[in-house]
């Protein structure tokens, strides 16, 4: 499995735009569907927005139109740009990928590779 590494997170004001990055440590190939999670106590792990083998990406009704996924293949490097940020907005983001090709929709047992996770607090 790749491994990621996620940063990015941290204490945010309400309505700040911070990114989280994500680095894979080791190259892949461009079909590789990822994206991020995001979890708080208590619940379930939530998708937040994921792209496929084919480059469709989905985003969670609630961040929508709020956040945005970009990736650049060649510094095997994933962002989530984060914008108008809530207070509902405060969890742990993960990083995920697979090397399986698959189409949306994904679900978290579509990705074989998780990241540790980084804490984003709305205030």
């Amino acid at each position: 499995h790749v491994q990621l590494v996620e940063s990015g997170g941290g204490s945010a004001q309400a309505g700040g735009s911070p990114r989280l990055t994500c680095v894979l440590t080791e190259s892949h190939n461009v079909d590789y569907c990822m994206g991020w999670y995001r979890q708080t106590t208590g619940k379930e792990r939530e998708e937040v927005a994921v792209t496929d083998a084919d480059g469709e990406t989905t985003y969670a009704d609630s961040v929508k139109g709020r956040f945005a996924l970009s990736q650049d293949n060649a510094e095997n490097t994933l962002y989530l740009q984060m914008n108008s940020l809530k207070p509902e907005d405060t969890a742990m983001y993960y990083c995920a990928a697979t090397g399986y090709y698959t189409n949306l929709p994904l679900t978290p047992s579509t990705f074989g590779s998780w990241g540790q996770g980084t804490q984003v607090t709305v205030s």
